[in-house]
């Protein structure tokens, strides 16, 4: 048998094996139609291990093909046949290879590595399977090799080799056993030749041995724990000096504290003496001196970790629990940047609204601007009220750009504090909307002297809840403002004040029928005139409210200007009414007492 047709026996032998496994793939990649595998990395991998079967075949075709095409020279019909068969294969190969990538990508997308990590430091990733293997087992039997290698007292890195085979090439100890076998598949994830990508891991599986074997000998472990011993001597040092250093500003604070400090005063409202202040900054001081050691004592925690392998995957996480948070906050803090400068924008302009607001509302209330039907004594509850709307619009327009304000957690408690705002505050509401409508209607200012159900006083407070009353006797009483909306008002200072007119006071007295009621009346006016209070004009004057069956009922009418004294005017009113009569020789008679004429003695004490 000559060499071209040996060649062509085994192009053919080649070529029927690769059938023969692109059949036996075939079957094994089929899937039910009901079945959704859009996601299923084992399907991209059989159908990539298609792909990459057929791109050998096609290769073994082309190589067939060449040959027929050297062997058909001078036959043109037969070479053009070869010619155009040879187009097609190189056609359908350049789309395979496209295919191929493209599935080779869905499965970088949809699989997961499982790590190989024989001494808590992954070294690769296995990503593909092998027939019943899933990653995670080949992941996981790979790291017990390579355990079993380090564990063994006569181990020689030249022991490991690679392996050629047809399904791959293999990582093999001591000539028998099988480390891994780096699959097609597993050099195709990563468009790598299987022997260079297994070389790779042989690199890694190598170094990682000898480092652990070098990491754990008895030099490296004295001087492990040298470092730790050293770690912890510099930590007790730098605790001792930040003790040291607050210690020294306490004593500096108590010493100065007369120099320093003067207390905590804002608005002309002292909140703290110096005393409160000095001992709040030595407790802030201690707290901030916790404060540090337990972040230094927490920092060093990962270096302490980090000496020694077993625990030294423990460093990144403790540092990454500390400065994750502090990212995040950072983080936030830039990313809230442009939000807060739309807050101060906002807040700025509202605040010098108000302040513009303030100025022609001291105007008004000094009458230095008059708007018709509006009383200056309006001016500043109007401006509390538009201010509080101002204020409560502001904040409408800010709680968007608050951090977390569209977090439900941040909206549950906004809803939660409403909800609790309006059971609680139905009283007070009611009391707020009382006296903004007690404002308007103006039934008495301060100082007035009013009766507001069975309490008479002046008025020495109004506030948006209560009105606080002085009472002839110095009693403060407070009412509710619902209360006196409730309940009618008597003002005495209203007419009082107006000087046209005053306010009428009086005051009854009941004479017998046998005294003339023209000398009652004029010893009445007379008893008006001497009381001091009583004005001369208008003039006082004497009503006869009732005939009983034994007396006469005279009132008598003065007008006065000081409401705030009725007391004292009353006083002294019956007080000159006594006098007169008894100078008159007039009895006054009660409803309880009158006088029989049968030689008894009058009421009129002597002279």
């Amino acid at each position: 048998m000559n060499t071209r047709n040996y060649d062509h026996m085994k192009q053919l032998f080649l070529l029927a094996v690769l059938v023969l496994s692109l059949i036996v793939y075939t079957s094994q990649a089929q899937v039910p139609e009901t079945t959704d595998t859009t996601e299923d990395p084992a399907k991209f991998q059989s159908e990539a291990v298609l792909l990459y079967q057929q791109q050998q075949l096609d290769s073994l075709l082309k190589i067939r093909l060449l040959n027929d095409l050297q062997s058909a020279a001078g036959n043109n019909k037969k070479t053009r046949e070869l010619e155009q068969r040879l187009r097609q294969i190189e056609i359908e190969d350049s789309t395979r290879k496209i295919e191929l990538i493209s599935k080779i990508e869905l499965i970088r997308q949809n699989s997961k590595g499982a790590a190989v990590a024989p001494f808590n430091d992954t070294l690769f990733s296995i990503y593909s399977r092998i027939a019943s293997y899933t990653p995670v087992d080949r992941a996981a039997n790979i790291t017990k090799n390579i355990i079993r290698i380090y564990n063994d007292p006569f181990y020689k890195s030249d022991s490991l080799i690679l392996v050629k085979t047809d399904n791959g090439t293999e990582i093999v100890y001591n000539g028998d056993m099988v480390v891994m076998l780096v699959s097609k598949m597993d050099a195709l994830y990563f468009n790598k030749d299987d022997y260079q990508l297994a070389s790779e891991y042989l690199d890694l599986i190598r170094s990682s041995i000898v480092t652990e074997r070098l990491a754990n000998s008895t030099s490296n472990l004295l001087l492990r724990i040298g470092k730790v011993l050293l770690i912890i001597a510099g930590l007790g040092l730098l605790i001792f000096l930040i003790n040291k250093i607050f210690g020294v500003v306490r004593r500096f604070i108590s010493t100065h504290r007369d120099k320093y400090l003067k207390g905590l005063t804002i608005n002309k409202v002292k909140l703290l003496s110096p005393e409160h202040l000095e001992l709040f900054i030595l407790r802030l001081s201690g707290i901030i001196r916790i404060l540090i050691i337990l972040l230094v004592v927490y920092l060093s925690l990962p270096l302490l970790f980090s000496v020694f392998p077993e625990t030294k995957m423990w460093t990144a996480t403790l540092l990454t629990w500390i400065i994750s948070p502090a990212r995040n906050a950072l983080n936030g803090v830039i990313n809230f940047l442009p939000n807060l400068f739309s807050i101060l924008v906002i807040y700025f302009i509202f605040k010098y609204s108000i302040r513009g607001i303030r100025y022609f509302v001291d105007q008004l209330e000094k009458e230095e601007i008059q708007i018709n039907g509006f009383h200056a004594d309006w001016a500043q509850p109007t401006f509390r009220i538009l201010k509080f709307l101002l204020y409560a619009f502001m904040l409408v327009l800010i709680f968007p750009y608050l951090p977390g304000s569209g977090s439900p957690a941040f909206q549950g408690v906004s809803v939660f504090l409403g909800v609790l705002l309006s059971l609680g505050s139905s009283s007070a509401i009611a009391n707020m909307v009382a006296g903004l409508v007690i404002t308007y209607m103006r039934p008495f200012k301060i100082g007035d002297r009013v009766k507001i159900g069975d309490i008479t006083g002046d008025i020495v407070e109004k506030t948006t809840l209560v009105t606080r009353i002085l009472t002839v006797k110095n009693e403060d009483v407070t009412v509710p403002n619902s209360a006196i909306l409730s309940s009618s008002t008597i003002n005495y200072s209203t007419h009082a004040a107006r000087p046209d007119s005053g306010l009428i006071v009086h005051t009854t007295v009941t004479i017998g029928y046998d005294a003339p009621w023209e000398d009652v009346h004029r010893v009445l006016l007379e008893a008006a005139d001497r009381t001091e209070m009583i004005l001369k004009n208008p003039k006082p004057f004497v009503l006869q409210t009732s005939l009983d069956d034994f007396y006469v009922s005279y009132q008598v009418n003065g007008y006065t200007k000081e409401a705030n004294n009725q007391a004292r005017l009353y006083s002294q009113l019956h007080q000159n009414i006594q006098n007169c009569f008894n100078e008159a020789g007039i009895e006054i008679m009660s409803p309880h007492y009158r006088a029989v004429r049968d030689g008894n003695a009058t009421t009129i004490p002597s002279a």
